[in-house]
């Protein structure tokens, strides 16, 4: 099994490679906290207050989100956000439901901490229950004046190597307008991230479905987990 440092930061089997942003009590890598804590002071010149609400994610965390959804104990959404009666699918098309939406553990970004989900808190009430839909991050939507903001400063590389790396759908992941990579480091990792060491982790857990997931790993990985290097930012930070 693996067991280098490198290997489990790799898979989110250790958080010694995060640490906490305060204000949002979420963990990130070093080097997309600096990112972040640049841009959200640009932003808030700008009268926006952005806020992390999904940094670090374990591989055991995503285990339980995937093997929930398999399970038909967690609802898993078709492309128009609707509920789907995930019992009646076969084994393949219940997989490829459940990535549309929600990473396969072990191949998350969120374990390497340089992505998290963010928000404008400036434009909602402290107690808004945040559901990360389309809906919100639209143009018109609650956040989408922030995110329009956020389109103008990826586009003129002042992001500070943050992008989006579901911006648009390439078939496989759903778009998330609200997910941001720190590309330096994120795209270091994901070369690190082969087919092979992602097989051995998952075949080392108990993942539902795992037998269809492994016969489909290859297919999985080039649709779900790969982001195509030319998605990155032309020029990055150091």
């Amino acid at each position: 099994m693996l067991s280098t440092p490198l290997q489990r930061m790799l898979f989110g089997l250790t958080d010694e490679h995060v640490i906490l942003d305060p204000p949002s009590g979420q963990l990130l890598h070093p080097e997309a906290l600096v990112a972040f804590q640049r841009l959200s002071r640009d932003a808030r010149d700008a009268g926006f207050n952005p806020k992390v609400v999904s940094g670090f994610r374990s591989f055991e965390r995503q285990r339980t989100i995937w093997n929930g959804k398999a399970l038909g104990q967690r609802p898993v959404l078709n492309n128009d956000g609707v509920a789907l009666q995930i019992s009646e699918l076969p084994p393949r098309e219940r997989v490829l439901a459940i990535l549309r939406w929600s990473a396969l553990p072990g191949a998350s970004r969120h374990h390497w901490g340089t992505d998290f989900d963010i928000i404008d808190a400036a434009a909602v009430a402290a107690d808004y229950q945040v559901q990360l839909t389309p809906q919100e991050v639209a143009d018109n939507g609650v956040f989408g004046p922030f995110h329009q903001w956020l389109d103008q400063r990826i586009a003129a590389e002042q992001s500070y190597g943050l992008f989006r790396p579901y911006a648009e759908d390439r078939g496989g992941v759903a778009p998330e307008r609200w997910h941001l990579s720190y590309a330096p480091r994120a795209l270091e990792l994901q070369h690190l991230l082969t087919v092979e060491r992602l097989e051995e982790q998952l075949r080392a857990c108990e993942l539902a479905l795992c037998e269809t997931v492994c016969l489909e790993l290859e297919h999985i990985y080039t649709r779900f987990v790969w982001i195509p290097d030319h998605c990155y930012p032309a020029t990055m930070p150091l």
